[in-house]
């Protein structure tokens, strides 16, 4: 009998560690397997695999913002350079077109100037000639005015002058060239009813003081 009973035993524990049940009847694979932990419970590896995801997602996370920093700091540095640049440029077209029109301004009133004569008041004539000039061309008629006072009013000379048309040949900050065709009518002793005459004057400029002057008028036709 005793030696059955030894047999029984040792059957239950055989068939025990086959099924991996104990005298309980608790399943070893829920502890044995997972070392303790029971349903709900995570497994270290697990929780080591868990925790190195979140942190890689927050360096990813990191990572992005930075990135986004800078680009929206070199983005706001080359929109700020881009509109400093835009600006200069505008100013320095605006700045080269009102020079442009101050040139011809002053081509159109020195040309009508001198094309524009009256014996009856030809020391004024004479002096906004000359206040339109400067240099070698204010000095010589300056020079010729004496005598020009009394050949036109020896002649009773009038002449009505008009521009027709200007155009810059060249210029720069100091100095320009251009060319203006004017027509005048011209009456004298010599021709009481008056005579149409077309000019085309070649005018150099200089600026002085903020002011463009004639430094020298050439006929060219």
């Amino acid at each position: 009998m005793a030696a059955s009973r030894t047999d029984g035993v040792s059957g239950v524990m055989a068939g025990e560690a086959l099924t991996g049940k104990g005298l309980t009847g608790k399943s070893l694979s829920g502890e044995a397997l997972t070392g303790g932990a029971g349903p709900g419970k995570a497994l270290p590896g697990r929780a080591w695999l868990g925790a190195a995801r979140s942190r890689r997602a927050s360096s990813g996370t990191a990572w992005s913002s930075r990135v986004w920093s800078v680009g929206l700091v070199v983005a706001t540095v080359l929109t700020t350079a881009l509109t400093i640049w835009l600006s200069f440029s505008l100013y320095d077209q605006r700045e080269a077109e009102q020079r442009r029109q101050d040139i011809l301004a002053a081509a159109r009133q020195s040309a009508l100037n001198f094309t524009s004569l009256d014996y009856r008041h030809y020391d004024r004539d004479s002096a906004n000639v000359l206040k339109g000039a400067t240099g070698d061309f204010k000095k010589q008629f300056a020079a010729q005015t004496e005598q020009l006072t009394k050949l036109v009013a020896e002649n009773k000379s009038v002449s009505e002058g008009q521009v027709l048309d200007a155009g810059i040949v060249r210029s720069d900050e100091h100095s320009a060239r251009v060319l203006v065709v004017a027509d005048s009518k011209v009456t004298n002793t010599a021709a009481p009813k008056g005579e149409a005459r077309t000019y085309r004057l070649q005018l150099d400029l200089v600026q002085r003081d903020g002011r463009w002057l004639t430094s020298d008028v050439e006929f060219v036709g």
